[in-house]
């Protein structure tokens, strides 16, 4: 077993890799920039090496400045989280280079399924159903590829994800102008200017598959994940089971993400994304090589720690488990608490924060990156934490989410909490009835001020009362005049849920 092991990444994902590797005994070493000097992710870990300033490019993504902590700090290991260098293939073969076992899949699985356009045709060749697509290198060529396939198409960057590079079009006179756009953006964001043509699924489902193989061949999947309310093409909210699709089809889409992963001698823990068609007809979007942010949910509901299966998998040793011996019990919901504004359309809101309150209690899991009296920057992904909850079925997780989301409170910094407060009151979503276009559809009653709560309100009323009946004893009070003026009832009520800033 691994004894000591670095943890090329920063935030969330990090302190929740360092909580595994306490409990298997072995040690944690984080890396930070000079904005995450008092992180969380630094005071989690046992040591801590500072390599370079705030740009990623000069410190988490500098592979040989991550050799060296490794080499000084005597690691045996390397963890990547997600993000960053997670999915690079550069980074495996630097490791493998200095004696040092990454924490991850092969570098040749990564560059089989890092272009979207070569994993669309790998995973093609190995029976995996994929959405009908083609080639966009310039304006003729992708006239081209539509008029063949039909509109309306999704323009993709080839290299990269995040909705980088995205861009939907709805008929001809669209395509060319937006074609110069993803390029544009893709290029900026990867490096590779590169896009591809897909059919646009309408009204599409984002449903993933959890796969988890040893390095003797044994491949399983953990079921499946529904990812489909996003805003600019990225997840804010994932559960699981799916409440769309029975078990025969998640058999099925396991059984298909099981044989992709077979066909490029994949091992350690990936995922692979399909669109789910209203049909309920599945097609693969592309495998992420790397851990999930939202791979708590699989964890509530299978009991299976996919961080220690991890580095079991990379120490050498073998599963130990079949496909027979998974088994999923109730319900779990994750909600991705941003520093951003949704009614600015969900644009970064970095700062301090002042106050925080994390929601507890039975079912409720929050993995969290951040702590009160430290800062949000601007320099990396605006992620607060990740609040999951588990219970017997969808409806009671959903109850349990909407008490664990008025327990959390954060202060001094804008958050999409009341996002997530006006969701799980949504009639259509508490049914379950969503797809990747909800927030769009529905961004009138997502997306503006948070509702008080009847509690809320009650008690507003009645501290605007006292408050009220508090200035008309002043005002007729022996020598009352300016004194009393302007007087505010904002300065006399002190409920802090009204001064909470969500």
């Amino acid at each position: 077993m691994l004894k000591k092991v670095l943890i090329a990444n920063r935030g969330e994902i990090a302190v929740r890799v360092a909580r595994t590797l306490r409990e298997m005994g072995i040690t944690s070493v984080a890396v930070y920039s000079e904005p995450d000097r008092e992180a969380l992710h630094v005071r989690s870990c046992d040591e801590a090496y500072a390599i370079g300033p705030a740009p990623a490019a000069e410190s988490y993504l500098r592979i040989d400045k991550l050799m060296d902590v490794a080499r000084r700090a005597g690691c045996d290991g390397l963890h990547p989280g997600y993000g960053f260098l997670s999915e690079n293939p550069a980074l495996p073969e630097a490791c493998e280079a200095a004696g040092i076992t990454f924490i991850g899949p092969p570098a040749s699985a990564m560059r089989a399924m890092g272009l979207k356009t070569a994993a669309r045709d790998a995973m093609s060749a190995a029976g995996v159903p994929i959405v009908p697509g083609g080639d966009a290198t310039d304006a003729e060529q992708a006239r081209a590829t539509a008029a063949q396939i039909g509109y309306p198409v999704m323009l993709k960057a080839r290299a990269g994800g995040g909705g980088k590079g995205m861009r939907l079009v709805h008929k001809e006179e669209e395509l060319a102008p937006a074609l110069e756009r993803a390029q544009s953006e893709a290029l900026k964001a990867f490096g590779d200017a590169t896009v591809y043509l897909e059919k646009a699924i309408v009204a599409p489902r984002h449903v993933e598959i959890q796969v988890l193989g040893d390095r003797h061949g044994n491949i399983v999947h953990l079921f499946e994940r529904d990812c489909s309310i996003q805003r600019r093409h990225q997840k804010v909210v994932e559960e699981s089971p799916c409440p769309a699709i029975d078990d025969d089809i998640v058999r099925k889409m396991g059984e298909v993400a099981v044989q992709g992963a077979k066909a490029v001698g994949y091992y350690s823990a990936g995922t692979f994304e399909f669109l789910l068609g209203q049909d309920k007809s599945f097609y693969f979007l592309e495998m992420n090589t790397r851990l999930q942010v939202e791979h708590p949910i699989t964890e509530l509901v299978t009991g299976v720690d996919l961080v220690r299966e991890m580095v079991r998998i990379a120490a050498g040793e073998p599963l130990g488990y079949d496909q027979s011996s998974l088994q999923r019990r109730g319900a779990a919901i994750e909600c991705r608490v941003y520093a951003e504004d949704p009614s600015t359309g969900f644009l970064p809101s970095p700062g301090t924060i002042h106050q925080l309150r994390v929601p507890a209690g039975p079912g409720v899991r929050d993995d969290g990156g951040a702590y009160e009296g430290c800062t949000i920057t601007a320099n990396y992904d605006p992620l607060v934490s990740k609040l999951s909850v588990w219970a017997p079925t969808r409806a009671q997780a959903v109850e349990r989410m909407r008490r664990a989301l008025t327990e959390y409170v954060v202060g001094g910094i804008r958050t999409n909490l009341s996002f997530h407060e006006r969701l799980f009151q949504h009639p259509d979503f508490v049914a379950g009835h969503y797809d990747t276009g909800f927030i769009d559809r529905h961004r009138e009653a997502l997306l503006g001020p948070a509702p008080l709560a009847q509690g809320d309100a009650e008690q507003l009323a009645v501290a605007l009362a006292l408050v009220a009946h508090h200035q008309d004893a002043v005002a007729s009070a022996p020598g009352a005049g300016a004194a009393t003026a302007g007087l505010s009832p904002w300065v006399s009520a002190h409920r802090a849920r009204l001064a909470a800033s969500h």
